[in-house]
């Protein structure tokens, strides 16, 4: 899949990387040694992204799991690099403090500009992490949750959850109510 804007650097390995965004003002994801600027958050995108982030927290301390937010990144099986806009993290050796390798969980907030990547690029990438258990679309026009989450026989199974629906969250056993999610939108 092509992304809409052309890379900012290409040829790079992880540790260039790492080395470019430790010295950027902007952030880039980095996809087979190119880098991408990542476009700027609506209001509406970071709130959702906020109440999703807070509602894991609040049920987040006793488990020993991390809720993180989109500066911190995810590196996957195949050197690529994103900044997921919620991540939980349960394994206690996942303790680099910029890149995180073994997510529990991932959700991102769709914008018209990166739906496309969420749905295709990231969600190929984000399932080959042994340890995610469930990977998260929140929607911002519908009060619409799509999930995609992991079975015993390491299958995946798709969900859509809607206004009035209820979901648990693996990793932290969240029971999430859409309407509570969206709540002030």
């Amino acid at each position: 899949m092509s992304r809409p804007l052309p890379p900012v650097k290409t040829g790079l390995s992880f540790e260039d990387y790492l080395a470019f965004e430790e010295s950027s003002s902007d952030k880039h994801e980095f996809v087979e040694g190119q880098l991408f600027l990542m476009a700027g958050a609506t209001e509406k995108h970071n709130r959702l992204a906020l109440a999703l982030a807070a509602k894991l927290l609040a049920v987040s301390d006793p488990s020993g799991c991390r809720v993180l937010m989109s500066d911190v990144k995810v590196r996957t099986v195949n050197d690529h690099a994103y900044y997921p806009d919620v991540l939980v993290v349960c394994n206690p050796e996942d303790d680099h403090p910029l890149v995180k390798r073994f997510p529990c969980l991932i959700a991102e907030v769709l914008s018209d500009s990166t739906e496309l990547i969420d749905r295709g690029e990231k969600l190929a990438n984000y399932r080959l992490f042994e340890s995610l258990q469930a990977y998260i679309l929140i929607n911002q026009h519908l009060k619409r949750l799509e999930v995609y989450r992991r079975h015993d026989n390491n299958s995946w199974r798709y969900e859509v959850y809607e206004a009035g629906d209820s979901l648990t969250l693996p990793c932290l056993g969240l029971e999430l109510s859409v309407n509570s999610l969206y709540q002030g939108f």
